[in-house]
């Protein structure tokens, strides 16, 4: 059933209602019929967990009580009267899903008889096949009030979240835990809203102050603090997939990704309204165009994985595109309204009410959203920007135009002499095998010298031989003829040189590559054991085609080969100079200049230097900032349904719209076809944060929870369909959507909300009973304890080590060296200096590359979102903890920060700040006697990582 329960005053209605026959059948067969439809078709919804729009159809007594407002929706004896009957009559019920017309009139004959109902309905919730429309996450919010159970605690009478909380415990037969100590409770809500453990000065000043509202100042302080938005900006990143490198095959670092991370962290602690947050990540550029703090929020549109591996062909083409739009939909639904949208891809949802056709209208909405960076600057820096370029661009239009004019006036001369001139070069170079002969000549040294490779990338070769002259030549340049190669930089990986060692050759082999440390040039040597006679030298780039058509990458275009018999005095053999260029566009240059008149040829240059000094000039003009957020065009072509999913198999076209099953809660929208780009992302963005769309302040509500309890109330955070988790606490739920409206999508007050409640403030004392019937707390009759995440055991290391740098923002650190061979590849460093020290949401995270605690203590590497952090436990988390270079490293600084502020020989006063910095508390005499002991025995360093490796540091209660 729907949410809102509405009065029918359509006479068609009323007509259809009296004209069902009268059919024969015994109040016994009616009940039966009646109830298995009311627990097929309407108990999902209105039962006694839901109970949507304030009805509960579990049994006749709750409801006659009727719904929200206490409006009445069932009048035995009169039909006509009963609300629930004249809708589903009429069709509009189970909404999205109406009945048959022979149910309808069962339904209807029931309620003539007086609707005789006896026992509980059980939904066959487990047998339903999919949800519907009528699902219970898409309904309008109800308005519950929160129950007031006899004989409250006094301490739970204040908060509504109390009441619902101690309402449910008491329905499974629990109670609550006592309220946890004070310093429990510093460093558990410290680590929660902050993700830093407190001071030992911040602990004793919260334990010793006797104010009544002591515990308010303090979560007051902590929400004020800046290094909130770092903890709770952490939590967004997760969820929207954010990651600073493009994944897939080639993982390229994204530089200029960061500023995105920046803008999130800036929003929480401005405690920007969430709702115009959900605006500015889908639509920032315009609600605020130029303005770089509002538009830098796009990245959250381009914060997921991109293919940069060029595809040759149409179809791979079109399905890295689909795959980029896929992913912002995927990201959009999961994020904002906790569906799995992407589902839909291929066909209709099988489980949630969602067509593909509304996949594809989410897919229109995203078709001119482009990975890329963007310029990131106000109107007055592009306008100047404009005016010192502009006159750059237009000169250099003019040349190219005479250029072009140039070219058309040569090409049939070209193409009447094309075979003549290329008749004087020798062929252009082959990356498989390149021959370059000469006059016999006696060497012992041959180097080749590369001036320019293609695309000024770093050259490469993979073998190089040298033959002698006469009836059986030899290639003398094998190593194992005992030639020596060398060169004089050569490429490293990760600090090795064996990969790209220029031994390679040499060796005969061709499967592996020497490749040139320098970018665009390059020089290796051959010393024979002996002085040869050679005649010819012949190099390759990959001999056997292995790169498939891939050659062009490392190739030597330019080059020179020489010879020497003491390695001093040089003797050119053969240059590249004598070849047709390698490149097509160079080669019809050279054509061009071959047919040219001597005047043609001087204004060729003089237009070719004068271009190249144009674009040196606009090089050199001052840069505005550029972010990873996106790129924005107008779509060329309308978006069309793909049959099965396949870019390939085009169907009808689809215009950017809404998910139609919201319709009752939310009416939709459909733009034009060809709707401008900005426009439809910005319909979307309004659409989706909308106050009348529950489903978004449900998402927002239950994270919240999440982050503070471990847990939301529905245990999938981005999957509120029928696949994810049933709501543990309904009506809790529904009551805190509700405060985000209340509190105008502001987060901070929300937090209060909850923190403030003695369900949160409850201890984490277990209980053998409680914990057979809800082992996880997920009822919360207990604190539920929780590992710290991996930024947090990281961070707080550091803090406790005294090493912790709290610069804010900017370009992030990195634990790991980065290079590039066509591929990106990732090593882990050695030794991590003080310039990673900063916060670990600042760690520049490449996707796919764990390292440091970070990745063994479970941070999801962004390839996908990660709604809620796996824990697992693994030896390596021991290990990395006991053996780490990191931690060695910290534990001395933390010996050294003891020896420096309790004094070098007072061993008491360094355990006692010791525990004070690690854990919040004192030490137990029992404690600092047997840490004295270990100190004197194996000295402070010991005892220090000892400290560090202890499970009370990484554990908040």
């Amino acid at each position: 059933m729907h949410a809102s329960w509405r009065g029918v005053g359509s006479s068609a209605v009323l007509v259809c209602i009296w004209a069902l026959p009268v059919v024969a059948q015994s109040p016994f067969e009616l009940e039966a019929e009646a109830k298995a439809i009311l627990s097929n078709r309407c108990l999902s919804c209105h039962n006694p967990e839901q109970k949507t729009s304030g009805l509960d159809l579990s049994n006749r007594d709750t409801a006659l009580q009727g719904g929200a407002g206490s409006r009445t929706v069932l009048v035995p004896g009169r039909p006509n009267e009963s609300l629930m009957i004249t809708r589903v009559v009429a069709g509009e019920m189970p909404l999205g899903s109406p009945l048959p017309q022979e149910e309808r009139e069962i339904l209807w004959r029931w309620g003539a008889a007086g609707a005789p109902w006896s026992g509980t309905l059980v939904s066959p919730e487990s047998k339903r096949p999919r949800a519907g429309p009528d699902w219970w996450a898409f309904q309008p919010l109800a308005e519950f009030l929160p129950p007031e159970p006899e004989g409250i605690p006094i301490a739970w009478r204040g908060s509504p979240i109390d009441r619902f909380i101690l309402g449910k415990l008491r329905e499974k037969g629990m109670r609550p835990s006592p309220p946890a100590d004070r310093r429990t409770l510093i460093r558990r809500a410290t680590f929660d809203l902050l993700g830093l453990p407190p001071s030992p000065a911040e602990v004793e000043t919260f334990v010793n102050d006797p104010s009544e509202d002591t515990y308010e100042k303090m979560i007051d302080r902590l929400l004020a603090s800046p290094h909130y938005g770092e903890r709770w900006g952490r939590h967004w990143m997760d969820v929207v997939r954010f990651g600073e490198s493009h994944g897939y095959e080639q993982n390229h670092i994204r530089e200029h990704a960061w500023p995105y991370r920046d803008y999130l962290i800036r929003s929480f602690n401005e405690d920007k309204p969430f709702k115009r947050m959900i605006v500015e990540q889908i639509a920032g550029d315009q609600v605020a165009p130029d303005n770089p703090d509002v538009e830098v929020a796009t990245g959250f549109l381009v914060a997921g994985i991109h293919d940069t591996v060029k595809i040759e062909n149409l179809e791979g083409e079109l399905q890295q595109r689909v795959n980029d739009l896929d992913d912002m939909i995927s990201a959009t639904g999961a994020a904002f309204l906790g569906l799995t949208v992407n589902c839909a891809r291929c066909h209709n949802h099988k489980f949630d009410p969602i067509e593909q056709a509304d996949y594809y209208r989410l897919q229109a909405t995203f078709a001119g959203v482009r990975h890329g960076e963007r310029a990131l600057a106000t109107a007055e820096q592009k306008q100047r920007r404009k005016v010192l370029e502009e006159p750059l661009h237009k000169e250099l239009e003019a040349i190219d135009a005479r250029l072009e004019a140039l070219k058309g006036e040569g090409k049939p001369r070209v193409d009447e002499q094309r075979d003549e001139i290329a008749r004087r070069y020798l062929p252009a170079a082959d990356p498989k095998l390149t021959e370059e002969r000469f006059t016999p000549v006696r060497a012992r040294f041959i180097r080749m010298t590369i001036l320019q490779a293609y695309r000024n990338v770093s050259p490469g070769l993979d073998e190089l031989e040298v033959w002698t002259d006469g009836p059986s030549p030899r290639n003398v340049a094998l190593d194992t003829n005992g030639t020596k190669a060398t060169a004089e930089a050569t490429r490293t990986a990760g600090g090795d040189t064996s990969v790209y060692s220029v031994d390679h050759i040499n060796d005969g082999k061709f499967d592996k590559l020497w490749i040139s440390a320098d970018r665009g040039k390059g020089r290796v040597t051959l010393g024979l054991p002996r002085v040869e006679t050679i005649a010819r030298v012949i190099w390759s780039r990959d001999r056997f085609g292995a790169n498939q058509g891939r050659f062009q990458f490392f190739v030597p275009t330019k080059y020179i080969f020489e010879a020497s018999l003491d390695g001093t005095r040089w003797e050119t053999l053969a240059d590249s100079d004598a070849r047709l260029p390698y490149a097509e566009e160079n080669r019809e240059e050279l054509f061009l200049l071959s047919v040219f008149s001597r005047a043609e040829q001087d204004e060729w240059n003089s237009l070719r230097k004068r271009k190249a000094d144009l674009n040196e000039k606009l090089k050199d003009l001052p840069e505005l900032s550029v972010a990873y957020i996106g790129r924005f065009e107008q779509p060329e072509e309308p978006t069309r349904l793909l049959k099965r999913g396949n870019p390939m198999n085009k169907g009808e076209v689809i215009a950017p719209g809404s998910l139609s099953a919201f319709g009752p809660m939310l009416p939709g929208y459909a733009l034009d076809p060809k709707a401008p780009e900005g426009e439809r992302r910005l319909a979307l963005a309004r659409w989706i944060s909308d106050d009348r769309n529950a489903l978004t302040s449900r998402v927002l509500a239950n994270r919240l929870w999440h982050y503070h309890f471990g847990k939301g109330f529905v245990g999938t955070p981005s999957d509120f369909g029928f696949n994810g988790e049933r709501p543990t606490h309904p009506k809790l739920l529904d009551w805190l959507a509700g405060r985000v409206y209340h509190h105008g999508w502001r987060l901070k007050a929300l937090h209060r909300e909850i923190m403030l409640s003695a369900t949160y403030r409850q201890s984490s004392r277990g209980n053998a009973q409680f914990a057979d019937i809800d082992r996880d707390a997920r009822f919360l009759w207990r604190f539920p304890p929780r590992r710290l995440e991996a930024e947090e055991v990281r961070d707080a290391i550091l803090a406790v080590s005294g090493k912790l740098n709290l610069k804010m923002g900017g370009p992030g650190f990195r634990l790991y060296k980065y290079t590039v061979d066509n591929v990106a590849t990732y090593y882990p460093l050695e030794n991590p200096g003080e310039e990673t020290y900063r916060r670990g949401v600042y760690h520049q995270a490449a996707r796919s590359v764990k390292v440091d605690l970070l990745g063994a203590y479970d941070c999801p590497d962004s390839t996908l979102p990660a709604p809620k952090r796996e824990v697992t436990i693994s030896p390596l988390q021991a290990l990395n903890l006991l053996n780490s270079r990191f931690l060695i490293d910290q534990a001395r600084f933390f010996a050294a920060r003891l020896t420096r502020e309790a004094g070098e020989t007072h061993r008491a006063g360094q355990v006692d700040l010791a525990y004070r910095l690690a854990f919040g508390r004192a030490p137990k005499p029992e404690e600092t006697a047997a840490a004295t002991d270990l100190i004197d025995r194996h000295g402070l360093f010991i005892f220090c990582r000892a400290l560090l490796n202890a499970n009370e540091l990484i554990y908040v209660m």
